[in-house]
């Protein structure tokens, strides 16, 4: 009997992983070191970077970019991009200041139709490529091009100019800018409350992947959208819901941004896209869907957040944060490949 016991217990095959073998299998493992290294690096060389002041500036910048990269994460896993999120932005909140200035309707009420045009949208989106089979990367991008027209062509016609200004005296701004736009102190320094939002939002959706069937279904979909359908889970459904959870995201960062800056520009957010993408893919998401993390997009927000400030405060030239990302997405691919052959070793 203890021959038997000892047998098995020495079979590899029900061993219990290693630390390094069970960290393998983290998405965010990655993103985690490399947030690591830039918080190091740039609180060696500068002075301002681990102030309470410096804290609160780098942690705003990760957190509106990291409220949506968390939702383009997740699509991501689910195999779809989403080239509208950026522009979408502006677009939620030319819809909520339209409303609000030039009409007077109440902001509550216009911030709720800027979500329903929001998810519209997203639905589309979704339905366009489930209906066509077209890549998401096309149809996105065509949306892009049609929200960025629409947002100057309908903000020009309206205004003369290509922005609009003075929601603070709208109906009802003050108690929405209270829930989007507010701040709250911590040990004497002011923090924005899209800190708390990007926190709560990567809470979701890290409970939503790991926890429910639906988070279920995104795997599903993302690694074999065939084989998904096969066993019953609902592709299109759930892509379309991806999709809207994105516009979604883009919606509550128009929102915020609108309600705390009081003015918005017709060509905000372009070229946030690819940010959101970046941010996610550092994360530890694969380009070819299946394998990603909630918590592993913020974490690459941060890192974004952490690198956009640190420049600044080095006193370099801004241009240098564009090398950055160029070579923090080609690491990060090369890293989550790594990480994902060794994952998959790790499970048979």
């Amino acid at each position: 009997m203890s021959d038997f016991a000892g047998t098995l217990t020495d079979d590899e095959r029900i061993a219990r992983p290693g630390l390094l073998n069970r960290l393998a299998v983290r998405p965010e493992i990655g993103a985690l070191i490399g947030a690591l290294v830039v918080f190091v690096f740039f609180t060696v060389i500068t002075s301002q970077f681990v102030t309470p002041a410096g804290i609160s500036t780098w942690l705003d910048t990760s957190a509106t970019l990291g409220i949506v990269a968390v939702a383009v994460a997740l699509l991501m896993i689910g195999g779809e991009f989403d080239l509208s999120a950026g522009v979408m932005t502006a677009s939620s909140s030319l819809v909520t200041a339209m409303l609000s200035v030039k009409l007077g309707v109440n902001v509550w009420v216009a911030v709720l139709v800027s979500l329903v045009f929001s998810l519209a949208v997203g639905a589309f989106n979704g339905w366009l490529v489930m209906r066509t089979k077209l890549p998401s990367f096309i149809v996105t991008l065509g949306t892009f091009f049609a929200l960025q027209g629409l947002n100057l062509g309908v903000t020009t016609l309206v205004t003369g100019t290509v922005q609009v200004s003075g929601i603070a005296s709208a109906p009802g701004y003050a108690q929405a800018g209270y829930l989007f736009a507010s701040t709250f102190d911590l040990g004497g320094t002011t923090f924005p409350i899209s800190i708390v939002w990007w926190i709560v939002v990567t809470l979701l959706a890290s409970w939503l992947l790991v926890r429910t069937r639906f988070g279920n279904w995104i795997f599903a979909v993302g690694g074999s959208a065939p084989s998904s359908r096969a066993v019953g889970v609902p592709v299109g459904r759930s892509k379309i819901l991806l999709f809207m959870m994105t516009s979604g995201a883009a919606w509550l960062v128009g929102t915020i941004n609108i309600l705390r800056f009081t003015t918005v520009q017709a060509n905000q957010g372009i070229g946030l896209e690819f940010q959101y993408i970046i941010a996610a893919v550092i994360g530890g998401c694969l380009l070819t869907g299946g394998f990603g993390s909630a918590i592993g997009a913020a974490i690459g927000a941060l890192i974004f957040g952490m690198a956009n400030q640190g420049i600044v405060y080095a006193h370099w030239n801004s241009d240098w944060f564009k090398l950055f990302l160029g070579v923090m997405l080609l690491a990060a691919v090369l890293v989550n490949n790594g990480f994902r052959a060794r994952a998959e070793r790790v499970r048979r």
